[in-house]
């Protein structure tokens, strides 16, 4: 049976690869997991490998945080060396968006290694944003593109992508998202914290466009401020945005938030299916939103998810005090989306996956 090599390097990968190694392994097919490590806090990653049922890596290359040059580079170097301590794979999976999907990407292809794009096709149009660049470039170096929606399909035919490449196989983290729901609600995480199902809002926030610049962040945090006086906001913070809310000023403003650490998958899926809002500036909370049925605030101008706003539960309000504010009390009014979940967007994307591969 085939060989595949399966990279992962932050949380999100990780909700995106177990729903395949799951499906992989019912196929009988032989895997290897690599971690490059660049979520290595024990709170952003051994958690999630819990909680999902991950089993340990059989490679961590310890590659750490640092500017995307050196990040990039320091996988790219770790992951060649990773390579010839494995059996020769018949497919390198890179999901996702980050460093680690790039850099694992570039390497397996010089080497003569087929890859699959996991969650490909995904076009934010901002080139100002990594993601965008890593995301591009991974898909033209891909075998095979592993898209999640009709959106994504026209993305690669616009870019002369051949359609015998592409293979639209739904969303990935729908599938860890329904999987996991029956355990993460019998954690009861917001009656632990003394919160009414319903009765409160959940915020993420740490996108450098929005927390490096204290005049940004001021205004967002104002503005979520406003929200935190109808209900709570129950705010984990990552550890990038714990840093820059230490800035005199600032720490004062969030006061108006619920602070509390990072959670691991199901604490946070607790969180959020219990929730009466979203409001993120990450990508995946917006599709699991919209998986959860519950009305979403993307705080970006942009988003590479555009069929969570045409179909599902997204509104994208960037960082506009006003419209924050306004859409939030509308959507804790009862008028806020409430949308569908789209197309293969139905637990069963992995197992696509797999038929691909084999294909």
């Amino acid at each position: 049976m085939p060989l595949v090599v399966h990279v992962v390097g932050t949380r999100p990968n990780f909700m995106k690869v177990a729903p395949v190694m799951r499906a992989c392994a019912a196929r009988g097919l032989e895997q290897r997991l690599v971690h490059t490590g660049q979520h290595y806090d024990a709170r952003m990653s051994d958690v999630f490998f819990e909680d999902l049922g991950l089993p340990p890596p059989d490679l961590h290359l310890g590659v750490g945080s640092g500017s995307h040059a050196a990040m990039t580079a320091r996988c790219m170097l770790a992951f060649e060396e990773a390579l010839g301590r494995l059996p020769p794979p018949d497919w390198v999976v890179v999901p996702g968006d980050v460093n680690s999907t790039l850099a694992a990407a570039l390497v397996a292809v010089k080497a003569g290694i087929r890859v699959a794009h996991l969650e490909a096709g995904l076009r934010s149009f901002d080139r100002t944003m990594p993601e965008e660049l890593n995301r591009v470039a991974t898909d033209h170096l891909a075998d095979l593109l592993l898209t999640p929606s009709p959106d994504a399909d026209r993305n690669l035919a616009r870019e002369g992508i051949p359609a015998a490449r592409v293979a639209r196989v739904g969303n990935v983290m729908i599938d860890s998202l329904l999987a996991s729901l029956p355990a993460a609600r019998a954690r009861e995480v917001p009656e632990r914290l003394g919160l009414a199902r319903g009765g409160y809002a959940v915020l993420t926030l740490h996108r450098p466009s929005n927390v490096d610049d204290p005049a940004v962040l001021a205004r967002l945090l104002s503005a979520l401020a406003r929200v935190a006086a109808r209900v709570p906001v129950v705010f984990p913070v990552h550890p990038r945005t714990r840093a820059r809310l230490e800035v005199p000023g600032l720490a004062g403003l969030a006061g108006a938030l619920r602070l509390v650490e990072p959670q691991g998958y199901l604490d946070f899926l607790s969180l959020t299916s219990g929730a009466a809002l979203l409001l993120t500036d990450s990508g995946g909370l917006q599709e699991e939103a919209t998986g959860l049925g519950v009305p979403c605030l993307t705080l970006r101008e942009n988003t590479e998810r555009p069929i969570t706003v045409d179909e599902g539960t997204n509104t994208v309000v960037g960082t506009d005090p006003v419209a924050i504010v306004r859409e939030a009390e509308a959507a804790l009014d009862g008028r806020g989306k409430r949308g569908r979940r789209p197309e293969l967007w139905d637990g069963r994307a992995a197992e696509r996956v797999v038929d691909a591969l084999l294909r």
